[in-house]
């Protein structure tokens, strides 16, 4: 007697479960699979029926598909969205180099990292957290903390800089207010929630489904918005969702059934298949940095990345995020304290990419911002929420020098505040449009609230 499950043999040439294999689990596995395979297969005949019937209904413009879109697309965009929705906007790849943003959670003591030598309102106010005889120089009277000597090559190259007194009037003390902020390119109702490095994809021409890629299990809000970018911890981890031993008969099935069914869904499902199929290519073995690269800490997450450029998956924008900013107390400012670990930690990251990264890092630029900056005087130790931060560039390309924007000094605080002489989002806007080669209206797009005020960034 044949076997069936729902209205589908367990198996099309042998009906009898027993004979599919030895083993009973292995058995049954692969009649499900079949089952899967003639479910999928029917579906999709299906589809292609009512894209027959559409046909037969237009107009003669090619342009509608309402019986197709509303009989099958319902189905077809639920299994995508399961399975891959965060690669719903790929498109052939092309090569304009890739941006990076690095948020640091908790608000960086700007002052901790690059500050004016011999400053006499630094002298007064944070004694105890001024920066060490140890520390580097910079142009313009700065010097740079010891923690960031792991990058010294590169701020002899030229390409390593520092933009201080970075704000903007929006910002308030909350840090999830500020962040919010910083991530989206301006407040909620301004952008409509939708992320700044998002809206520059818009403006990068076409891509491949990594894109956009945030490390990490979350997506930042940076990234949220309409260009599918990729969430993921490590490159092993873009699998289909499901048991290990079901996955290429799904992949087998899914590909087979959006094919041939000409809905923009197609392209969506192929190129999320693409995808899988280059994050497998480079996680089927162990990854080899360059030798004498060793990541640790935050740097595990820039290997993440390293891996997918090297291995051409054609990465445009792209986050990572560290915590551990918010020095209330036992800050640390100088060699091996809590906050000069931290910045060392990132230093140590970042000089592991580039060199990792080889010749390819020509074409990659690194952006290190954080909520906000900090009060100018110390509490006996820490800090306290403040404004004026430090935004951080590394990139393949030459900077105009080591110490970029406006800077005129600490005489006149805001508050207590280092004083927003550089905006924030003209910054951001900057660092793109060098990375990129945008026009000034492309940029002023993406922060839709504000007339963008290109800032000299690059030699």
């Amino acid at each position: 007697m044949e076997k069936t499950v729902y209205s589908y043999p367990l198996h099309p040439e042998c009906p009898d479960l027993r004979r599919l294999a030895d083993d009973p689990a292995e058995a049954l596995l692969r009649a499900e699979a079949d089952v899967v395979a003639a479910e999928n297969a029917a579906e999709r005949d299906r589809y292609l029926r009512l894209e027959a019937e559409e046909e037969a209904q237009q107009d003669g413009r090619g342009v509608t598909r309402r019986t197709f879109v509303a009989g099958a697309a319902a189905t077809a965009t639920a299994l995508a969205t399961a399975q891959f929705v965060t690669t719903s906007a790929s498109f052939a790849a092309t090569k304009t180099g890739t941006l990076i943003h690095v948020f640091l959670y908790g608000g960086l003591d700007g002052l901790s990292l690059v500050a004016p030598a011999d400053d006499p309102v630094l002298r007064k106010a944070r004694p105890d957290l001024l920066l060490g005889s140890d520390s580097l120089a910079l142009a313009r009277g700065f010097k740079l903390t010891s923690a960031f000597k792991p990058l010294e090559k590169w701020l002899k190259a030229g390409q390593l800089g520092f933009v201080p007194a970075v704000s903007d009037e929006r910002l308030s003390r909350s840090h999830f207010q500020a962040a919010d902020a910083c991530n989206l390119g301006g407040l909620p109702g301004e952008t409509g929630g939708r992320g700044w490095l998002d809206s520059l994809v818009d403006h990068l021409g076409k891509g491949t489904a990594f894109r956009s890629v945030g490390i990490g299990s979350t997506l930042p809000r940076s990234l949220v918005g309409t260009n599918g970018a990729l969430s993921l911890g490590s490159v092993g981890s873009l699998r289909l969702n499901g048991d290990e031993k079901y996955r290429a008969a799904t992949e087998k099935a899914i590909k087979g059934l959006f094919t041939g069914i000409n809905h923009p869904v197609e392209e969506a499902v192929q190129d999320g298949l693409g995808a899988l199929a280059t994050a497998q290519k480079l996680a089927a073995k162990p990854y080899q940095a360059a030798e004498g690269v060793e990541y640790r800490g935050v740097g595990n997450s820039f290997k993440q990345l390293a891996q997918l450029i090297k291995g051409g998956a054609n990465v445009r924008v792209a986050t990572v995020g560290m915590g551990g900013y918010d020095t209330h107390e036992n800050q640390g400012t100088r060699d091996g304290g809590q906050l000069w670990r931290r910045l060392n930690e990132l230093a140590e990251a970042m000089a592991a990419f580039f060199t990792d990264l080889g010749d390819r890092a020509a074409d990659v630029t690194v952006m290190v911002s954080s909520e906000f900056g900090r009060r100018v005087a110390s509490n006996s130790g820490g800090t306290d929420h403040g404004h004026g931060g430090v935004v951080t560039v590394l990139s393949g390309r030459k900077l105009a020098g080591s110490l970029l924007g406006a800077w005129q000094g600490l005489d006149d605080l805001d508050s207590g505040d280092v004083p927003e002489y550089n905006n924030m989002f003209n910054v951001y806007g900057s660092v793109a449009q060098g990375r990129f080669g945008l026009t000034n209206a492309e940029v002023d797009k993406i922060f839709p609230r504000m007339k963008y005020t290109p800032i000299k960034l690059y030699a």
